[in-house]
This record gives C-alpha cells, structure tokens and sequence, in this order.
C-alpha cells in the first residue's frame, strides 16, 4: 500500500501534458478482440487499469508488446472465452469483455467485476440488452455464463444511458445479423472514441455523439492503428487542484469541448479559464461558492469530477450544494475531507459544503479514483503535511500523478 506525503498551502504554477483516456482505451482494448488482427494504439496511458485489461488478454491467449505509450495487441491467437475471478475482481471496466467475448466466439464465462466501491453497480442493462440481441445469460456458482448461437440485430432502448452497458452492445452487436438500432445511448466522447476506432478497423456504426446509434453487423473487421483521446477527467482533476491552491496551469493536449460542464462552474467560481493552440489554462482567483452541481450523464456534469471539484470548493466562500444522480455511494471521500477541517454535511444523494477559510494536514485513506484524487487536492490546498494512504487507486486512472504535480511546485513524497 503505497502513501503521499504531503506539505500543503503552496498554489501549483506550471505545465502539464495530458495523457491518453483511460476510460477511452479500456473499451478499446476489449474491442480488439471482436476479431482476430494486429492493433497498434498510441497515446495510452501507463496506468494499472490498462495493465489488468492486458492481463485479461493474455490469459484469452492473446500477444502483446508495449512500447512507451504505444501498445500492439495481436489478437489472431485468442482461443479462451473464460476470464478469472482473480482478473475480473481487479476492475471494474474487466465487464466490457463480455460483448466481445459473444461477438468473438459466441460464449462467455466470467465473474462480476471489480473496481471502485461507489455503491450499486448493477450489470442489469448489460444482460438485458444482450438478451435482445439473442444471448443466454445465466448465473452458476457465482459465475456469469453466456451463450449465444446467432446473434440478431433489432431495435433496443436502454432505460438508461449506461456508459458500460452502451460500449458492451456496441461490440456484442458487430456480429449481429443486420442492423442494431441502440435508443438512449450513453453519448460521452469515449464511446465516440471507441466507435472511430471500430470503424477505422472496418466497422459501420453511425450516431456517435448522439443517443442514437446504428450498428451494422457481419462487416469484416481487421487490424488498424488510432490514437487514444485526452483523459478529460485527468484533465478536470488537474484544473480543480489549481483552483483549490490558487494557483495556475496550462494543460497541453487537453480538449476543452470535453469539459464544459466542469469549466462553467470553475468559471463561476472565480476562476479564468482559456484556451491555447494545443490545449487550455486557467488561472484561479478568489474561490466562491456554486450551487446547485448535478451530476448527469454527457453532457452534464461528470460524477467523475465531483470529488475533485468538492475538493477545490471546500474552501469556497459561500455554500455549494453537490448531488449526485448517477452512484449511490459516491461521497466515501467526504469523512476524509471533514478531517483535514471541510465543513461538508452528506445526507443521502446531497452533499452541502459550507466553505472555510483554511485546511489542515491530517492522516487519511484513499478510497478510491477519484475520491483519491479529491483528498490529494485538499492536501495541497491545506496548511500543514498530509499523509494519503492507498495510492494504488490514484494509480488506476493517472499516469504520473505525483509526478507531474511536483512539477507544478508541489511537495510530494512518494513513500
């Protein structure tokens, strides 16, 4: 268990380069499997999430070489359909092999995923989507098995826009007989991501960007090269622990049109926010409160960004109020918050933060990515040292995190 040490009160000034999407790659990544070719992707990030998904490909008999933030996967070898409870348990995003997995060989068997405790994470919308296209899911001894002898294309409308349960369609429906309509899909550039890398690879699926999509099935696919998109939600981790010390950065290779709903209520804040020819700044001022933040899917405000930006308004004048529509467990980070001096109250999906004048140092536990990330930013904006224990998590979703904050000024010790 890894642990930053911390010294804060210190505003971060300087300049950061923006890796490669992590929530962006992993689909990916599962995507390469739908047919057997030769995939080389730039611009992945070196995260330990990304290192579980080549894991998961191995053990599918898949080969592999990673060469800086280049990784070429050959998947002509892959002849397994079974993942282990030991690699499912490691992520959360281990489910988006499933619709590959049926579209590659018409069965599955894996376990529930792992990844972030923050509250119900069903896997209903995946299964009952899959069931449309024709697949039999079961569950047998805490093992999820799948069949499918065809599967059909057809018309199915999510109740939700579910990320996930979008990305796992789209591949499960690339061998599909005929068309897949999919309604009320989740549109985050991710997904759009992952639909330019399929059709580069021969797919036909039109709609990205748009909670419409129209998958064509039975197109040949084969090996391609693309280019992962910038991580916005490293992004908006980035600018909220400017904003929290007062500080100013420029972010290179960031995308501004990715984080609107994030950079209006910076704005609204205090803070200045602009854009570069490759990327965007912002220059923090006087900190006030924002009220109210709702978390929504594309293109509300990210529930991925909530803890960070909690982080950065605790010392807001004013209250904020946050609440969050999307996990019912996303506000672990608060007690961690409330003892480095926050006055934030939680009460069910409602989390009030009455703004202080100062931080203090304290001794806290990381409990996951982004509540991680939010306890990593308070500390920088408090007075006094920090001690963050479980950096593994901060480890799943940033490349480099201490690092590239250290040279922004601030004083990190990786113990």
């Amino acid at each position: 268990m890894g642990t930053y040490q911390i010294y804060g009160g210190k505003p971060l000034c300087g300049e950061i380069s923006i890796h490669g999407a992590k929530n962006s790659v992993l689909p990916i990544l599962a995507a390469t499997l739908v047919s057997g070719g030769v995939y080389r992707l730039h611009n992945c990030p070196n995260i330990s999430d990304v290192a579980s998904a080549l894991d998961i490909l191995r053990s599918l008999g898949c080969r592999m070489e990673q060469r800086g933030d280049t990784i070429t996967v050959d998947t002509y070898p892959a002849g397994s359909a079974e993942i282990s409870a030991g690699l499912m348990k490691k992520m959360r995003a281990a489910i988006l092999f499933l619709g590959a997995l049926l579209a590659r060989f018409g069965q599955a068997r894996l376990s529930h995923p792992g990844g972030c405790v923050l509250g119900q994470r069903p896997i209903d919308l995946h299964l009952m989507g899959l069931r449309h296209l024709g697949a039999q899911c079961a569950e047998v001894d805490g093992e999820l098995i799948c069949r499918v002898e065809k599967l059909k294309g057809g018309t199915f409308a999510l109740p939700f826009p579910s990320v996930g349960a979008t990305e796992n369609l789209i591949l499960a429906a690339l061998a599909c007989e005929g068309e897949m309509i999919l309604c009320n899909a989740a549109r985050e550039p991710e997904i759009g991501d992952l639909i330019g890398f399929l059709n580069t690879c021969g797919a036909e699926i039109r709609g990205a960007g748009t909670s419409v999509l129209r998958i064509r099935g039975g197109r040949p696919l084969h090996g391609g090269e693309y280019t992962v998109m910038p991580d916005r939600m490293e992004t908006a981790t980035y600018l909220a622990a400017a904003a929290a010390t007062g500080g100013s950065v420029v972010l290179q290779n960031a995308l501004p049109c990715h984080l609107t709903a994030v950079t209006e209520v910076l704005r609204r804040a205090g803070c200045h926010i602009g854009e570069t020819k490759t990327g965007m700044c912002l220059q923090a001022g006087p900190l006030r409160a924002v009220s109210p933040i709702r978390t929504a899917p594309y293109d509300g405000f990210p529930t991925d960004a909530q803890a960070p930006v909690m982080a950065a308004l605790a010392k807001a004048r004013g209250v904020s109020i946050f609440e969050e529509a999307i996990f019912s467990d996303r506000f672990r980070h608060v007690p961690a918050l409330c003892a480095m001096g926050a006055k934030i109250r939680a009460v069910g999906a409602q989390a009030i933060v009455e703004g202080v004048e100062t931080l203090h140092g304290a001794h806290v536990t990381a409990t996951d990515l982004r509540g991680g990330a939010a306890m990593v930013i308070a500390a920088l904006a408090a007075e006094g040292e920090s001690r963050i224990d479980a950096t593994e998590h901060m480890e799943r979703g940033y490349e480099a995190f201490a690092e590239n904050l250290r040279a922004c000024g601030a004083q990190i010790i990786i113990q």
